[in-house]
C-alpha cells in the first residue's frame, strides 16, 4: 500500500482536503513530525494520513461538550430523600421550585433536598401528577437566587443526537454524569428513550442535550427481569413544560377538590363492597376514584383499609378544610392500602378510594375502624391499635417480599410498608424475623424522619429495635431485604412495652 505524498502547496489546492488541512494549520492542533523526507525538486514533503488526525480532533470536542454540559447543568441537579427512598431533581426556578418524578415524593408532603454544593432545604411537594409522573416541590427558606436548568423543546429532539444524564445513582452518587444518545422518540406515550445508563436514584433527574438544556425528566428502566438494566425511558419536555404550566396556574396542586355528595362510610360498621371504572369520576391524572366520608373526633385513632384482587388500591384522605392528612398505596400489605392515622381535629373528613395505575378497574372493598373498638379484625393477620390497653400487640403482620412488594430507588432491594398509632412517651419493640431472607428494618416518625433502623447483624434472621415514641401520631415501620435478592416470608410483631 503506498501512502499519499502531499506538500503544503498541493494540500492547499487540492479540494478533497483542502478545508481539513487549513483547519489543522490555523488552530496549531497538530504537531507536524517529518518522519520522512522525500527529495523532489529539493522540496520537504509531509506523510500524514487525514483520518487519524480529524478523529483525535473529534474525540476531544466530545469531551469538551461533556465537560461544558456537566458545568453549566449540575449546580442546579439536586438529590431527594423522602419517606420511601431517594431521588434526583431539576432546579427550575431561582427561588426553589424543582421539578422531579412523583414516584420519587410518593407518600410524603415534606422531603429533604440536597444541593449540588451540600446545602439541605426542608422541600413541600406542592404538585404531583402520576399521570404524567411528575411533581413539584417548593424549598423553604431560600435567601438568594439558586441555579436553574432551562427547558428545551421536544420538536427540536431528534434519534442519534446526544443526550446526558445527571442524578444521584443508588442514592449514594449524587452529581453522576453519563451520557448517551437519544435512541427513540415515542410520541404516543411522550416518552424519549436514550441509552445514557440509569439507574434507580436517577429518577426525577433531567436529560440534557448538548446545550445542557432539559428535553427530558429521567422517569423508569424498561426491564424483563428484575435487573436494573434494560431500557432508560424519560418524559419529553413539551410534556414538562406543560405540567410546568399548569402547577403555576393552580390547575395541578397536591390537594383534590371537594366533591358532591360523597357516599357516607360507617365507622366500626360492615366493609363496604364497591367497583371503580369508566362510570366513575377521574383525577386529573385520569384515574377512577369513589369518595367517602365521615365524623372524625380530634385525637381519634382510626384504621382505614381498602382491598382488592383486582386493582391497585390507593387511598387518600383530606380533612374538612381540603387539606390531604394522610395518603397509602401499599400499607396493608402486598398491593393493599391502609391509613393508621390519629385525627388531627374535629370535622367531616372525605376519603378518596382510587387506584394507583391510571385508568385500571375492579372490584374492592373499604372499611374503616376507631382505634377503641373491641371488634378490630379488619382483614387477614391484621390486629388495629388498642388504645384501650396498656400493653399489647399494635401490629402483626404475616407477609412475604416478592412480586408484590415495591423497590427501594436506593439499592433495587423490596419492601412492604405498614402504619401503626403511637403515644408520646410509650415504650414499643419491634421485630421482623424472616427464614427465607436477611431482614432491615427501618421505622419512621410521623414527620416522615428516620428514627431508628437495624441491619439484622449479627443474626441474619432477625431485625429489631426497642425505643421510646418522641411524639403522637402515625408511625410507618419498613420491612425491607438488606440486599437487592432478599425475598421470601416474614412475621412482623409492634408491641407496646410500657
Amino acid at each position: 500500500m503506498s501512502i499519499r505524498i502531499i506538500t503544503q502547496e498541493t494540500a492547499l489546492q487540492d479540494g478533497s482536503v483542502k478545508e481539513g488541512i487549513k483547519k489543522l494549520i490555523t488552530k496549531g492542533l497538530v504537531n507536524f513530525v517529518v518522519s520522512s523526507l522525500v527529495l523532489s525538486g529539493s522540496i520537504s514533503a509531509i506523510a500524514i494520513i487525514p483520518l487519524t488526525t480529524i478523529a483525535s480532533v473529534n474525540a476531544q470536542s466530545d469531551e469538551e461538550i461533556n465537560i461544558r454540559v456537566y458545568k453549566l447543568a449540575s449546580p442546579a441537579v439536586v438529590s431527594i430523600q423522602s419517606q420511601l427512598g431517594n431521588g434526583s431533581g431539576s432546579i427550575i426556578d431561582p427561588q426553589g421550585l424543582v421539578l422531579t418524578n412523583a414516584h420519587v415524593v410518593r407518600g410524603s408532603s415534606i422531603v429533604t433536598v440536597i444541593l449540588s454544593d451540600k446545602r439541605q432545604f426542608r422541600g413541600v411537594v406542592i404538585a404531583n401528577s402520576r399521570n404524567p409522573d411528575l411533581a413539584m416541590i417548593r424549598l423553604e427558606g431560600v435567601t438568594e437566587s439558586l441555579p436553574t436548568i432551562q427547558i428545551g423543546s421536544s420538536g427540536a429532539i431528534q434519534v442519534g443526537q446526544r443526550a446526558f444524564a445527571i442524578g444521584n445513582p443508588f442514592g449514594r452518587f449524587a452529581g453522576t454524569l453519563t451520557t448517551g444518545i437519544i435512541s427513540r422518540i415515542d410520541r404516543d406515550r411522550q416518552k424519549l428513550q436514550t441509552d445514557a445508563a440509569l439507574n434507580p436514584g436517577n429518577s426525577g433527574g433531567p436529560l440534557l442535550n448538548s446545550r445542557a438544556e432539559l428535553v427530558g425528566v429521567n422517569t423508569e428502566i424498561f426491564t424483563t427481569n428484575s435487573t436494573n438494566s434494560g431500557i432508560g425511558l424519560a418524559i419529553e419536555a413539551d410534556t414538562v413544560k406543560q405540567f410546568i404550566a399548569e402547577v403555576r396556574q393552580g390547575k395541578i396542586g397536591n390537594n383534590i377538590a371537594p366533591i358532591n355528595s360523597p357516599k357516607v362510610i360507617t365507622l366500626n360498621g360492615t366493609p363496604l363492597a364497591s367497583t371503580l371504572g369508566a362510570a366513575d369520576n377521574t383525577l386529573p391524572d385520569g384515574s377512577y376514584y369513589k369518595a367517602y366520608e365521615f365524623q372524625g373526633q380530634a385525637g381519634q385513632s382510626l384504621v382505614i383499609e381498602m382491598r382488592s384482587n383486582e386493582i391497585d388500591p390507593y387511598l387518600v384522605l383530606f380533612d374538612a378544610n381540603g387539606r390531604k392528612v394522610a395518603e397509602d398505596d401499599d400499607g396493608g400489605g402486598g398491593k393493599n392500602a391502609r391509613l393508621a392515622i390519629t385525627l388531627p381535629s374535629t370535622g367531616k373528613y372525605t376519603l378518596y378510594a382510587n387506584s394507583y395505575e391510571v385508568g385500571q378497574g375492579g372490584r374492592f372493598t373499604i372499611a374503616g375502624l376507631l382505634g377503641n373498638s373491641p371488634n378490630n379484625q379488619l382483614g387477614n393477620n391484621f390486629t388495629a391499635p388498642s388504645q384501650s390497653d396498656n400493653l399489647g400487640i399494635l401490629l402483626q403482620k404475616n407477609g412475604v417480599l416478592g412480586s408484590q412488594s415495591r423497590v427501594f430507588a436506593r439499592d433495587g432491594s423490596l419492601f412492604d410498608a405498614f402504619s401503626f398509632n403511637g403515644q408520646a412517651g410509650q415504650v414499643v419493640s419491634i421485630e421482623l424475623v424472616s427464614s427465607d431472607f436477611h431482614p432491615y428494618l427501618v421505622l419512621f416518625s410521623p414527620d416522615s424522619k428516620v428514627l431508628q433502623e437495624n441491619d439484622g447483624l449479627p443474626s441474619r434472621k432477625n431485625a429489631s429495635m426497642t425505643l421510646q415514641l418522641p411524639v403522637t401520631g402515625t408511625y410507618r415501620t419498613i420491612v425491607n431485604a438488606y440486599d437487592r435478592n432478599g425475598k421470601g416470608s416474614y412475621q412482623l410483631i409492634v408491641k407496646r412495652l410500657r
